[in-house]
């Protein structure tokens, strides 16, 4: 085997996965910067605090703070450095990866970090005849196909793991790093079972406290975290649904930050004393998913009308202010194998009546459109696009009945396809378009409950991505994820709408807080200035 022992560097168009770097410094106890508690403004409440078990961005803001995984993204970057892992090895073949773990690491409960513990948080995951496997379903294990990569976990000693594959796979280091893959402690998920999601234990700076339902979520400082420890004594995650609210709260001084601001509220941030803006590109894309399991989105002549008859740059205009840029592709444009050659559909209404026509929908159809009821980074209204794509769709005859549901439940009955239309979006978790295409487009993805909720099973497109994250080279990789991106376009499962540039407001004392490309919210190193 290989020994990792290097710290990755990151630039915009190479891949980041792989590597391992030195041990985190020794937390500055006295530096005059620890003490307080710091607000954070939030668009929805967490669907529960298991990340295993979650895939929305509320609920692994939370966690982000509370679990580590073996391995970590540097602040704000997709690099890979060594989190509950120190170092690894890894076969020439691809096929095992060792971790070499951290010795005298703590879960908040008291119990040790070991071997074991990693074992036990992946096969409950992994092992169908595992006896927590029951407390599932384990969603994006299965969106990223790891019981189709991983063949076994093993403990080879107390602080050492082997992890043997199926097959090569070219982001499972990046993958390591995601939610999905935290370690929790098994003595709570004995103690909690099911439960566990409301009483979550990890090994993160901060350990849970508290959870009322749509209001707040409360974590305080872990003063036996292995690393740095966190400088603020609490934060607390508060639910304010509306934008404007939010930002009215922080106007007020009654919260320290601010997420998914209104963009029409920006301007005036950025003139109101004692406030200022953190922002940065995202790494992320919203779409409106077209249920292709029902008619009339199983024809693809209606799916290519659809996307002639929305006006992208008016939704841009009307709904992102500043803060947009049209989308053509499901990779944002800042990923490597961004595909730039590919046209998007222009805006032609009678190009979308004529296709109509052509698919047997000459008078147009009734359908429904579900708008997401909260905001988020690829999306900042979904009520206000909804609103404006159903009035461009009956411009060409097609009755969109506008549909929604609490965040929970939408995310729930769109991954099982109960939906005609729905808009979403994603922000990529590891810097790898196969985060993108795998996740929410590959016919793997399909199987409810699913992370391709356009339920678009092209094997075309599905045998190119598989073949791209099989292999080691970034230039192969590339080509292949070029070529995929020109049969989504074509065969239009989405109408891709928009990337978003994020951006966070806070007060003036809030120092340290970083924002990353895949839009975590981690408080170890934010501190508020007396």
């Amino acid at each position: 085997m290989k020994k990792i022992l290097i710290l990755l560097l990151v630039i915009s168009n190479v891949p980041a996965m792989m590597f391992a770097g030195g041990a985190k410094d020794e937390p500055a106890a006295t530096d005059g910067k620890a003490g307080g508690v710091l607000v954070f403004a939030r668009s929805g409440d967490a669907v529960g605090l298991d990340p295993a078990r979650e895939t929305d961005g509320e609920s692994f803001m939370v966690a982000d703070n509370i679990y580590n995984c073996l391995v970590e993204f540097a602040p704000g970057s997709t690099a890979i450095i060594p989190g509950l892992a120190e170092t690894w090895d890894v076969s020439a073949d691809g096929l095992e990866y060792v971790f070499h773990l951290r010795e005298g690491v703590k879960f908040h409960d008291g119990t040790d970090f070991n071997a074991d513990a990693v074992v036990f948080s992946h096969m409950r995951q992994l092992d169908e005849s595992n006896p927590y496997y029951e407390y599932g379903p384990w969603k994006y294990w299965g969106y990223m196909d790891m019981s189709g990569i991983v063949e076994d976990i093993v403990a080879v000693d107390e602080f050492t793991v082997k992890y043997t594959l199926q097959k090569p796979e070219a982001p499972f280091i990046a993958n390591l790093a995601m939610n999905f893959a935290v370690i929790v402690s098994p003595a709570a998920v004995e103690k909690y079972k099911e439960d566990f999601t409301n009483n979550p234990v990890g090994t993160g700076p901060f350990k849970f406290v508290s959870w009322t339902k749509d209001a707040n979520i409360v974590v305080e400082r872990f003063d036996d975290y292995w690393g740095d420890n966190a400088y603020l004594d609490r934060v607390i995650f508060k639910v304010v649904p509306d934008a404007t609210a939010r930002v009215l709260a922080l106007k007020k001084g009654e919260v320290d930050l601010v997420d998914y601001p209104s963009p029409e509220d920006i301007p005036g941030l950025r003139t109101t004393e004692g406030i200022k803006i953190i922002e940065q590109a995202g790494l992320n894309v919203g779409y409106l998913a077209l249920n292709t399991e029902k008619p009339p989105f199983d024809n693809k002549l209606v799916r290519q009308a659809v996307n002639y008859a929305m006006n992208k740059q008016d939704i841009i205009d009307g709904v992102y202010g500043g803060l947009g840029q049209v989308a053509k592709n499901p990779l944002p444009p800042g990923m490597w194998s961004y595909n730039d050659d590919i046209k998007d559909y222009p805006y032609d209404p009678e190009k979308a009546k004529a296709l109509l026509a052509e698919a047997g929908y000459a008078d147009g159809f009734s359908t429904t459109l579900w708008a997401m009821p909260v905001s988020r980074p690829y999306n900042p209204n979904g009520k206000k696009v909804a609103e404006i794509m159903q009035a461009q769709l009956a411009a060409v005859g097609i009755d969109a009945a506008i549909t929604s549901y609490d965040w929970g439940t939408y995310l729930d009955k769109t991954d099982m396809g109960e939906h005609d239309m729905a808009l979403l979006g994603w922000t990529g978790d590891n810097g790898d378009p196969d985060n993108f295409l795998w996740v929410l487009l590959s016919a793997n993805a399909a199987v409810k409950p699913a992370g391709n909720i356009a339920f678009w099973k092209d094997a075309e497109f599905t045998a190119l991505i598989k073949e791209a994250k099989e292999t080691a080279d970034v230039a192969k990789r590339t080509d292949l994820y070029m070529k995929a991106q020109v049969i989504f376009k074509e065969e239009a499962p989405w109408v891709t709408i928009a990337h978003s540039v994020v951006v966070a407001p806070m007060k003036d004392s809030v120092q340290g807080y970083v924002l990353y490309p895949t839009s975590k919210r981690v408080f170890t190193s934010v501190w508020l200035e007396k």
